[in-house]
């Protein structure tokens, strides 16, 4: 009985270690992970890390790319991989510091709204959270927020279109009066026609006219296709998950005098991580053929159906916490693109019809619209019904357009006109 209860004491100590290496490598995205086990490596002579980037990326990317693509078209696709330009989040990162930011107080929030900003560079979460989450005051949130209107890219960090292109101003060489009349113009700007008396007018609308929207649209036009931790690959007869083992960094454990106490602890060390890295390959394999098996009409060219992390969690004996790190930054390559895990996790509406299929339908029957007369959301409304056969709200379809960044019929009918 003691024999037993030493064995389980120790096997519950081993398992307590790896994960303490485990949560921060599952957590990291694949072109980060290796920067992480460097980190680890500097302090550790028992260990030695092998790139999973030196080798070219088309030589050993080609035997995966599924049999419907063009190989042209993918040895495009693959070589801009290997194009790493800084991110919109490292961006704003760098720019954290005196002398907008010069306290370590106002840097934590900054980092704090960061957190809450979307890849098209809008500020998406609340406020008064994250002023709960600080144990600040709301109004301090605010001010640190509009600062960001002298970021780079210019814009970052807005509510909204008009907000954003109100931050650009800011940092425009426009001078008065037309910088008042812009001003104005975006602060109103579902009223433009009230300024057509304006003299002008004309040169106002120019200025705005040159506005970029979204504010981060650069960074996303440069910002390359991730490197995909699952290779989803489809035959006529079945479905294969595959880790992307090619850019996967390696961990090499190296003996040394295992009679020194150093050298032993380290040498545990180097395990764990090497343990952790493969329990992060395993955990994400068996997430990716769960993500085929509910999702298998996706990879058969169907839409995305209804999924919740608590599926996932249930079948892994997890807390969906630890299931919604695990896909965090994580990308997965099939015959359809490379797309983000998390983007096949997607409340029902119903047993059959997603939130995804509800988006993805507005917004490209919103993309086809007649320009002179944009549709309401009442009338998509009525198209969903009729489409699905699912009953909703008004507000869900307004919630879900904002959502995606799409401005109401009466703003896209301005937007039309401008350009």
């Amino acid at each position: 009985m003691k024999l037993r209860q030493t064995q389980s004491a120790g096997l519950k100590t081993k398992l307590s270690s790896t994960l303490r290496s485990w949560l921060p490598i599952l957590q990291s995205g694949l072109e980060e992970l290796e920067d992480q086990l460097r980190a680890y490596e500097e302090e550790n002579p028992c260990m030695e890390v092998r790139s999973g980037f030196e080798e070219q990326f088309s030589a050993k990317f080609g035997k995966h790319v599924l049999h419907s693509r063009e190989r042209s078209g993918s040895a495009e696709a693959i070589e801009a991989l290997t194009i790493h330009e800084k991110s919109l989040y490292e961006r704003l990162y760098e720019q954290i510091g005196a002398p907008l930011f010069p306290t370590p107080r106002s840097e934590a929030i900054a980092f704090a709204i960061i957190e809450e900003i979307s890849a098209e560079g809008y500020f998406e979460g609340s406020v008064a959270s994250i002023a709960r989450r600080l144990a600040v005051s709301p109004q301090e949130v605010e001010k640190i927020r509009q600062r960001f209107a002298y970021l780079s890219p210019s814009g970052v960090g807005a509510r909204d279109t008009a907000e954003a292109m109100l931050f650009q101003l800011r940092q425009s060489e426009v001078t008065e009066p037309l910088y008042s009349l812009v001003a104005r113009m975006l602060e109103d700007f579902e009223n433009l026609a009230r300024f057509k008396e304006n003299p002008l007018y004309s040169e106002a609308i120019g200025v705005i006219r040159r506005f970029k929207n979204p504010p981060a649209i650069e960074t996303m036009e440069a910002s390359p296709p991730a490197i995909p931790d699952l290779i989803i690959v489809r035959n006529d007869e079945n479905i294969e998950v595959k880790i992307n083992d090619d850019f996967y960094p390696d961990i090499l454990v190296h003996g040394g005098d295992l009679d020194h106490r150093f050298l032993r602890k380290k040498m545990k060390e180097a395990r764990d991580l090497f343990d952790a890295l493969q329990m992060r390959k395993a955990t994400l394999y068996k997430i990716g053929l769960m993500i085929v098996e509910f999702q298998y009409d996706f990879f058969r060219g169907g839409d995305i159906r209804p999924m919740k992390l608590k599926d996932i969690a249930e079948e892994f004996d997890h807390n969906p916490s630890t299931i919604s790190r695990a896909i965090a930054n994580k990308y997965l390559m099939c015959d359809r693109g490379i797309f983000p895990m998390k983007a096949f996790f997607t409340a029902g509406l119903d047993e059959d019809v997603s939130n995804a299929s509800i988006k993805r339908f507005i917004a490209e029957t919103i993309a086809s619209e007649d320009r002179d007369k944009p549709l309401s959301d009442q009338k998509l409304l009525e198209l969903i019904e009729e489409k699905f056969g699912v009953k909703m709200v008004r507000r869900t379809v307004t919630k879900y357009r904002k959502q995606m960044k799409i401005g109401g019929s009466s703003e896209r009918k301005r937007f039309y006109r401008l350009a």
